[in-house]
């Protein structure tokens, strides 16, 4: 099947009129000119790999989208694949939490975790697009590590990340802004807040924390997991999870802890709605900021995936590269930080995932391919065949 006409994003150049081939799932050839017999004419739009997302908190919202509304996690698996694959993501990695103390409450228990993983594991074949786990280890809940271990055992986890959301350091290090903001979503008193914030630092002193977090290391680097820590807010943390095996620095807090990942050959991952709206939503680092610096590795859809593509825009006004540059960080930068060498690229033998973008005020994706396959359209790119008919 040929792709003809589109404008390719490759990894180090942009080629008007290009086309691709595909055989079996995989690209087979690429040429700088149209073809004259295709399965699909671009149009001159563009052609991007599809998205690699290392972190998205999607799934959540999709089973509990309001509070005390709970729907079953096999509906909210199969919402979440479309939603994905209409935003041009082709493999997403769902960040599940074991944090009994989230603001988002029994979405985040030990239960209804083990549930999405189980169901995720259970639909995979079956779904749109490539879906994977991260599985994110709140280090202060240490009563969630024999999940956890039990799960990196039976192979059911794909990633994992470190992370630690006691108040006074990291994105909370602000206390009392971190107790309004508690006090505002839970609706609950200010005393009550208080008292929640002061348990969760007290739960920092538990002598079975340091222990607890060098066994889940452990059994992440025997199993060739990505390891990524959280929220790093000094050169000093990022030294520190660097000695542990860390090697993606996600959502840095601070321009010094960017600098140091980068310096020790870690992954900067930022959010793409960060990048999009040019400042964190918690007046954290600019993930703009951070490309401007060259510091920036790779983006993910954090809370909002459809905020890739005008993301991506946004990056190459800014990065050193352009737009090749900054369609690598959603996509084969991505993909290597997670250890996988089969796509993110337009490049013979890699994966046809691919996403057609047209470009516009508001950019928009026509189409997403799985492996060749069209996942998702909104109706503006046909067949030429079906065409002619």
């Amino acid at each position: 099947m040929w792709l003809s006409n589109f404008t390719l994003v490759l990894p180090d150049e942009v080629v008007e009129r290009g086309s691709v081939r595909i055989e079996d799932g995989v690209i087979a050839e690429i040429r700088p000119e149209p073809v004259k017999i295709a399965t699909f004419d671009g149009g001159g739009r563009l052609l991007m790999p599809g998205f690699v997302d290392l972190h998205g908190d999607m799934i959540e919202r999709e089973i509990a989208p309001r509070p005390n509304a709970t729907m079953p996690i096999d509906f909210g698996i199969h919402e979440l694949d479309k939603k994905l694959a209409a935003a041009g993501v082709t493999t997403a990695y769902a960040a599940v939490s074991f944090a009994t103390e989230s603001v988002y409450g029994h979405v985040r228990s030990l239960e209804t975790t083990s549930a999405v993983i189980k169901g995720l594991r259970a639909l995979r074949d079956h779904l749109l697009i490539d879906h994977r786990v991260h599985a994110r280890y709140e280090i202060t809940n240490v009563g969630a590590a024999p999940t956890l271990e039990r799960l990196l055992n039976d192979g059911a986890v794909d990633m994992v990340s470190l992370t630690d959301h006691t108040p006074g350091q990291g994105q909370y290090n602000n206390i009392e802004a971190y107790i309004l903001s508690m006090s505002e979503r839970r609706s609950m008193s200010r005393e009550a807040a208080e008292e929640v914030v002061a348990r969760r630092i007290a739960m920092r002193q538990d002598p079975d924390i340091e222990a607890k977090l060098r066994d889940i290391v452990g059994l992440s680097l025997k199993h060739s997991l990505s390891l990524a820590s959280h929220d790093d807010d000094s050169a000093e943390k990022v030294a520190e999870m660097h000695d542990l095996g860390v090697t993606i620095s996600e959502f840095p807090v601070t321009l010094p802890a960017a600098e140091e990942a980068h310096r020790r050959g870690l992954w900067t991952l930022m959010g793409a709605p960060n990048a999009l709206r040019g400042q964190s939503m918690s007046g954290n680092l600019s993930a703009l900021d951070a490309a401007r610096a060259g510091l920036l590795g790779t983006i993910a859809a954090d809370y909002h995936p459809a905020a890739f593509v005008p993301a991506i825009f946004k990056l190459a006004d800014v990065a050193s590269g352009g737009l090749p540059a900054a369609v690598a960080m959603a996509t084969a930068n991505a993909a290597r930080a997670a250890g996988l060498t089969d796509r993110g690229a337009i490049a013979v033998g890699q994966k046809a995932d691919l996403v057609a973008v047209e470009r516009g005020t508001v950019h928009r994706i026509r189409a997403t391919f799985r492996g060749g396959r069209i996942v998702y359209s909104d109706g503006t790119l046909h067949p030429l065949a079906a065409m002619a008919a």
